[in-house]
């Protein structure tokens, strides 16, 4: 659990009128800690009762929650729920940073447009880097401690092959928000340590995409691949998580059951 004390680091997002759906969920659920509606130790609701109860979706609740874990009211346990750690003080306030839905969906919008520029004039030498980083991320991938500095060269690299300036910062600027963001980090953090996906697949596809010199398949890999990333995330659900555990205990007892048949 981050242990973030105090008011957290408010952002553009909190100017009034600005205010996405999280942001507002998670005042709300602040304003019932506030009041005394739970206890420290207590269970909160449900992450699909949340989004009945609200009227939201299931990544809206998420957000709301993982912005009030960062700041240390909360702790959400995968397959068990969300319990109180703290109570808000009298003068504190929720505060927001970019979420890693956010920072997903703009690097989706802005990577997948710098790959299909990308593949349109890299040079042979660029594309043998790539290779290199698609084995680096293979060997990352081994280890429990994964650090994605393959990854994330990886994807410099593209920006780089694009040949320009204003693309290459916003996509550095990205990555820095993926690591700086208390939000961002913990929900990657989540994810990293609860299911592993194919991402030597996906970086290959993306090569591949890129040895042809094809935009279009550039372009489209990269989405794809990114998609996957949010894809990942939403797993984190309390709901998904628990869905994917009682999925393999019926596969267990299926395998038995046939076992016992034969």
């Amino acid at each position: 659990m981050a242990k973030q004390r105090g008011k957290a680091g408010s952002t553009r997002h909190d100017r009034p009128g600005t205010e996405r759906l999280y942001q507002r969920l998670a005042r709300r659920i602040f304003d019932q800690l506030a009041s005394g509606a739970f206890a420290i130790g207590d269970r909160l609701p449900a992450e699909r009762e949340l989004a009945i109860d609200y009227g939201a979706s299931r990544p809206a609740v998420r957000e709301a929650l993982i912005a009030l874990e960062v700041q240390g009211f909360i702790e959400v346990r995968v397959g068990s729920g969300a319990y109180v750690c703290r109570l808000p003080g009298r003068d504190e306030q929720p505060g927001f940073a970019i979420t890693a839905f956010e920072l997903t969906e703009t690097r989706l919008l802005f990577e997948g447009e710098a790959a299909a520029l990308a593949a349109s004039q890299i040079t042979d030498a660029e594309i043998e880097h790539l290779d290199r980083l698609v084995k680096e991320i293979a060997a990352e991938n081994l280890h429990d401690d994964v650090t994605e500095e393959a990854d994330r060269n990886f994807h410099f690299a593209i920006a780089a092959a694009t040949r320009n300036a204003g693309i290459i910062r916003v996509i550095e600027d990205l990555w820095h928000l993926r690591t700086t963001s208390p939000e961002c980090a913990l929900l990657h953090a989540k994810a990293r340590n609860a299911k592993v996906r194919p991402v030597v697949a996906e970086h290959t596809a993306i090569l591949e995409a890129m040895r042809a010199r094809d935009p279009a398949a550039a372009r489209a890999a990269m989405r794809l691949h990114l998609s996957a990333v949010m894809d990942h995330l939403l797993f984190q659900s309390e709901e998904l998580a628990v869905l994917e555990a009682r999925r393999a205990s019926e596969n267990t007892r299926r395998r038995y059951g046939l076992a016992k048949l034969g």
